[in-house]
């Protein structure tokens, strides 16, 4: 990682502590090289879930400042926030 974005760690653990508290000794993390977002997530379909959904609407602005491809979402299933210009 060129660098690294904690609050996605940290926000990824907040979501998982409302399941088991032992959430607090995972390793979320993720960060940035070049224009690619890398997040690391845990092992168990379920946490993958509970992480990705607490921080995936920030995900399309995040590729948006990297200089990422363009990423549409359906408002149905996620709703991604990008601030109005």
């Amino acid at each position: 990682m060129e660098k690294e974005l904690p609050g996605f760690g940290e926000e990824m653990r907040r979501a998982s502590l409302t399941e088991v508290p032992t959430a607090i000794l995972s390793r979320q993390s993720a960060g940035i090289r070049g224009s690619t977002l890398m997040i690391t997530i845990p092992g168990k379909p379920s946490a993958i879930a509970t992480c990705l959904n607490a921080v995936f609407a920030a995900v399309p602005y995040c590729l948006d400042l990297i200089g990422a491809a363009w990423v549409e979402t359906d408002p149905a299933k996620i709703k991604a926030f990008r601030p109005k210009n």
